[in-house]
């Protein structure tokens, strides 16, 4: 994946973020639980994205 592409997905994601937490009124636990697994999942992806994870689909739950 080149080097722009996950800039873009980074910035829009921080900005999606961002418009939430400004813009939607929630609960401040609730805000935290939310920002806590955007930035989770976001970085379970670039790990993946650059090779450091081989394959989360082979990670099982349960």
């Amino acid at each position: 994946m080149p080097v722009v592409n996950i800039i873009v997905v980074l910035v829009v994601t921080g900005f999606g973020l961002w418009a939430i937490n400004r813009f939607i009124p929630m609960a401040r636990p609730v805000k935290t639980i939310l920002n806590v697994v955007v930035v989770a999942v976001l970085c379970l992806w670039l790990l993946q994205t650059f090779g450091i994870i081989d394959n989360i689909k082979s990670i099982r739950v349960g």
